[in-house]
């Protein structure tokens, strides 16, 4: 029999507990129940593939109720509107208020029996006022108020990142790895905030990705700055192309070449007075900005979504 599952917020995968003597295709609407309560969602089929890839770290399958019918499509057409008077009107109340937060979705279950506003804020919020309003704005139904990250509010309202494809966060990644400027220098990358950072405003995810390569490519490879000898006569290592496998060099009379790794040969004492240009380290000047601000703090990502 085949395996089912559905994407729910952030695009996570769920698996789905299918009765036997219930037939479902890939991509049909279904009813399933969450810890928020009844949500609908589209099936998809489950390559076997991926579920012996994740192996432990499936997650726990959901209860599956029916399948949605027409009259379900029409009512989650009314839902969707609702969720956008809801947050309009939950936006009002933040100002009214003058809340530092900044509401990024509003979800109701398919019960319609719980409300949820998810937001951002940079320290933490006393919402009891605002909580008091939408009780009294939206009755009989529970209203749950969620503070999440940047990261997190990135992957719910998805996107295209600089790469040209969906964002990383929105489509595939199950769980935020830490990410900090070592990686960024590391791998020789300009530092440039328009060239590192992605939509979220905090570091690429995918900088990640191939770090354990540029380390191990780095291997012998000399520190930028030290003294080496070439060729072409005693230089100073002004760069690194760790994939290539090359040393930029700038040799005593001025030139700037560059050497395969092999091609090049360390020196113990520092016998040579050429002076850098870091600029050939690739390093873009522009405004000041506090690179530091762009890596993961406790605002970045919760679990709490």
């Amino acid at each position: 029999m085949h395996k089912y599952g559905v994407r729910l917020l952030k695009n996570r995968f769920y698996p789905v507990n299918i009765p036997e003597d219930v037939e479902v295709e890939h991509g049909q609407m279904v009813l399933v129940t969450t810890e928020k309560g009844q949500e609908a969602a589209k099936i998809q089929r489950m390559p076997s593939c991926i579920i012996e890839k994740w192996g432990d770290k499936l997650p726990e399958s959901l209860p599956f109720v029916r399948k949605i019918t027409e009259v379900d499509l029409t009512r989650l057409e009314e839902i969707g509107r609702k969720e956008r008077v809801a947050f309009h009107k939950c936006d009002e109340l933040v100002k009214k208020h003058e809340l530092g937060m900044r509401l990024v979705s509003t979800k109701y279950t398919f019960d319609e029996k719980k409300l949820t506003f998810y937001y951002t804020a940079p320290h933490r919020i006393d919402f009891r006022a605002l909580l008091k309003d939408l009780t009294q704005t939206f009755r009989r139904v529970r209203i749950d108020l969620r503070h999440i990250g940047v990261r997190d509010e990135t992957s719910i309202m998805e996107g295209m990142g600089i790469c040209g494809r969906q964002f990383c966060c929105s489509s595939f990644l199950k769980d935020f790895a830490s990410i900090n400027i070592k990686l960024v220098k590391d791998q020789g990358m300009p530092v440039n905030p328009g060239k590192i950072s992605g939509t979220c405003g905090r570091l690429l995810c995918c900088l990640n990705y191939e770090y354990a390569n540029y380390i191990e490519a780095a291997a012998g490879m000399p520190p930028v700055g030290s003294a080496v000898m070439t060729s072409e006569g005693l230089g100073r290592v002004a760069a690194l192309h760790f994939l290539h496998a090359t040393v930029v060099v700038k040799i005593e009379d001025g030139r700037v070449k560059e050497f395969g790794k092999k091609e090049i040969e360390m020196i113990e004492e520092d016998v040579t007075n050429i002076e850098l240009d870091y600029s050939i380290n690739y390093v873009e000047e522009e405004e000041s900005i506090d690179i530091s601000s762009m890596e993961d703090d406790d605002q970045s990502f919760t679990s709490n979504v």
